[in-house]
């Protein structure tokens, strides 16, 4: 055999072209991939910069919109709304998600009458509203399970009954799920979806995200990891999908993204349901450091983390980045 004619299989004809690269690519980017999670607070034409998310910001009601008429014009499908509230409003039940007009139940009214196609996402969760930062009612060092998520249910429906479209339970308290289904039903929401964080991690990489709903300053020695899962472990993570699907979840979120992409991937095989990937704060903010820093291609590198987190099996990803990446797939 000649040396011309070896080897007949090149891997590297398919890659010699930018055509071809595009013609032959496995995994696509859209923006129908993005959800873009976004922070509300009290007050009128207000944002207040988050200093550990660089470009992201505090948005009062007002601005808020504007952000939203953004996600629209970028045919971005969804956002998620986080509140931030302010410290002389929480208390150690956090009584204030249980308040049909409080902050995030006032932002989602206003977003659905000025853009009713726009698909937006709550959290579930007592963690903004309370002054202990936890995610659940407190009982000295314990978060009391079932009289946390009766709390949750009536959040829920608050949200609901705001225009809501999709209920995402953060909480991780047991059977919590089932629940909030039951009274979104009961009060007429059998059309409302649950998208549960059902492998959600106690991650060192959620700090840029309580500094930015000011929450998080006093959860004491052991944090939120009797509730939230350890990060040693993936059955248990597969245990915790199948019980909240179990228990009407219509599609599940794996939080962080980038260092759980094996959970990721686990759960959209075993599975096979609609997988959303968190790329969270921490993720955002370590990659803003390095760009700043002029270490990595700002572009390059954001494409880059949104094609794994697809290729690993994210039907779509909730980012920060999401107007960024828009803007750039729409160019």
């Amino acid at each position: 055999m000649s040396r011309g004619q070896y080897p007949s299989t090149r891997m590297r004809r398919n890659r010699m072209t930018a055509f071809s690269r595009r013609l032959v690519a496995e995994t696509r980017l859209d923006t129908a991939d993005l959800i873009w999670p976004l922070f509300v607070i009290e007050g009128q034409n207000i944002a207040e910069p988050v200093d550990a998310m660089p470009g992201v910001f505090r948005h009062s009601i007002d601005q808020l919109l504007q952000q939203a008429a953004k996600a629209v014009e970028l045919k971005i499908p969804a956002i998620a709304i986080f509140p931030s509230i302010d410290a002389a409003l929480k208390d150690e039940t956090g009584s204030l998600a249980r308040d049909g007009d409080n902050l995030v139940c006032r932002a989602v009214s206003a977003v659905k009458a000025a853009f009713p196609d726009l698909g937006i996402i709550c959290d579930v969760a007592l963690d903004p509203f309370t002054s202990h930062g936890h995610d659940g009612l407190l009982d000295q060092d314990e978060i009391l399970n079932d009289e946390t998520i009766a709390v949750l249910c009536e959040q829920a429906v608050h949200q609901a009954n705001a225009g809501c479209d999709i209920i995402a339970p953060s909480d991780m308290m047991d059977g919590r799920v089932g629940e909030i289904r039951t009274a979104l039903d009961a009060a007429g929401h059998q059309n409302v979806q649950i998208m549960a964080y059902a492998a959600k991690y106690a991650s060192g990489f959620y700090g840029p995200f309580r500094d930015a709903v000011r929450a998080g300053a006093s959860l004491g020695k052991a944090g939120k990891s009797t509730y939230q899962m350890d990060p040693a472990n993936s059955d248990e993570a597969m245990h915790e999908i199948a019980l909240d699907l179990a228990e009407g979840a219509d599609m599940v979120i794996v939080k962080p993204g980038m260092p759980y992409l094996d959970i990721l991937a686990r759960a959209k095989a075993e599975f096979g349901v609609p997988c959303i990937a968190y790329q969270v704060s921490g993720e955002y903010s370590m990659l803003c450091a390095s760009f700043d820093k002029g270490w990595l291609d700002r572009e390059r590198t954001i494409l880059e983390a949104m094609t794994c987190f697809k290729r690993a099996g994210a039907d779509a990803v909730l980012t920060y980045f999401a107007p960024e990446i828009a803007m750039i797939i729409r160019r």
